[in-house]
């Protein structure tokens, strides 16, 4: 839903560059642990509204929540993440439901 519908939500790849080049979610923005800071200075994270949707996903759950907590102690307050692998979001939200095979 979120993914489709709300437009002011920012998605965070929270994997290496490597990972990020080797395909992501259409407006991800890549921020590694060690790049929360830096997102901050350079526009990968929204300096002007702390309260938007903020949805961070990596290459498993730890490291998602790692980087989601890591933006929440920079005053974000608004900020989630997938428990699970980014291939999982990637395949999640691009293939719709009714192509998508059945487990």
């Amino acid at each position: 839903y979120v993914y489709r519908n709300d437009r002011t939500a920012w998605w965070v790849d929270a994997r290496s560059a490597a990972g990020f080049k080797a395909g992501t979610v259409a407006r991800a923005r890549n921020i590694p642990l060690a790049e929360v800071l830096a997102a901050k200075d350079d526009g990968r994270l929204p300096m002007e509204d702390h309260n938007t949707r903020l949805i961070v996903f990596g290459k498993d759950g730890d490291q998602a929540r790692a980087v989601a907590a890591s933006i929440a102690s920079n005053a974000f307050a608004n900020v989630t993440f997938f428990d699970g692998k980014a291939d999982d979001v990637i395949e999640l939200l691009l293939v719709p439901k009714r192509e998508r095979p059945s487990r």
